[in-house]
């Protein structure tokens, strides 16, 4: 699966545009997770329990897109973007969306 963010894809011509994708995972922080991000977050710097987890989700999010793009037949995705809300106190929801496109070498 091509994923791109912009409108395009070079090298490739869009021949047919399918609609959105989506993909969205819902995740929490764990009890260790939030002792160990609570205590690098007191000696500042980057914190990994959150990055890894964040990454986690992203990856997620991305994976299920994909494979929403590639049950309706398209090769490709334009226009990709992630997005994220707190739904409540240490529970994100991830969306990774774009446009499904089937797209052919130029």
């Amino acid at each position: 699966m091509i994923v791109s963010t912009t409108n395009e894809v070079a090298g490739y011509r869009i021949v047919q545009h399918l609609g959105l994708v989506r993909g969205l995972t819902v995740r929490s922080r764990s009890v260790v997770g939030n002792l160990v991000g609570g205590i690098q977050s007191v000696f500042g710097g980057k914190l990994s329990a959150y990055v890894e987890l964040a990454e986690a989700a992203r990856q997620e999010a991305f994976e299920h897109m994909c494979a929403h793009a590639e049950q309706g037949g398209a090769n490709a995705i334009v226009c990709m973007r992630y997005d994220a809300t707190e739904i409540m106190d240490g529970v994100t929801e991830v969306l990774a969306y774009g446009t499904a496109v089937v797209v052919e070498r130029v």
